[in-house]
């Protein structure tokens, strides 16, 4: 299944312009043919899981009904409101190809293996929905680690995302291989222990990780392409 993630960043003066797209973008997305699954997101200040919003910075992810490769199939109307109101825009195009977990009780990729064979330049889809109850549990456990991933060997970039602060979180990370991204995943000890307190304490009313090839990563985002395929 293929998908794009637009990361765009607004100018100070113009962020409470991504602050409505988040309400006037539903529209276009809900009456777009080409959408199975779309999800619009406010962006964490640290790239990670962040109690802290980034208002001047939005996130839209889009995965297409068709099983073939087309490159920009975001509604016109909403590439027209991002220059009009002077966005920065970074468009990665993923496929997804490794899955497990829900979005909104559905398998929004599709129905995909846990494990597939590829080991290339990955990116990693990390949602889920923190019960009421575990918030404390949750974000005292997490910070250290996600303080942690950038000076993880293999790394390249990755962007907190999220529907709801605090409650339903994401981090969309980009590794040069799926080996470092496993060295960090299984084993680093601090990430380990997290990983079997979340099992053991239930952090989570609905969780979902997803793996992407990434098939192009144009424009930027603070003046940087981080993969450099199309700058």
């Amino acid at each position: 299944m293929y998908c794009t993630l637009t990361i765009v960043r607004f100018p100070k003066i113009l962020a409470w312009a991504g602050f409505l797209s988040m309400a006037i973008f539903r529209l276009p997305l809900w009456l777009s043919k080409k959408n199975s699954f779309y999800k619009l997101m406010g962006c964490g200040k640290n790239g990670t899981f962040d109690k802290t919003p980034d208002l001047q910075q939005w996130a839209l992810l889009e995965v297409y009904s068709t099983n073939e490769y087309v490159q920009n199939n975001t509604p016109p109307f909403i590439n027209w409101y991002w220059k009009f109101f002077k966005a920065e825009k970074l468009v990665m195009d993923l496929q997804a190809i490794e899955s497990h977990g829900l979005w909104d009780k559905k398998y929004c990729f599709g129905d995909l293996p846990k494990q597939s064979n590829y080991e290339g330049t990955i990116a990693v889809l990390t949602r889920a929905t923190i019960r009421l109850n575990k918030l404390s549990a949750f974000w005292k456990n997490v910070q250290p680690v996600a303080q942690q991933m950038n000076n993880v060997d293999g790394f390249i970039t990755s962007f907190g995302i999220g529907e709801i602060p605090w409650i339903k979180q994401a981090t969309f990370s980009i590794w040069q291989s799926k080996e470092s991204m496993k060295k960090f995943a299984y084993s680093m000890q601090t990430h380990k222990d997290v990983i079997i307190k979340k099992k053991k304490e239930n952090w989570y009313s609905e969780e979902m990780f997803t793996r992407f090839i990434v098939i192009n990563c144009t424009g930027s985002l603070r003046g940087k392409n981080p993969l450099q395929i199309n700058p």
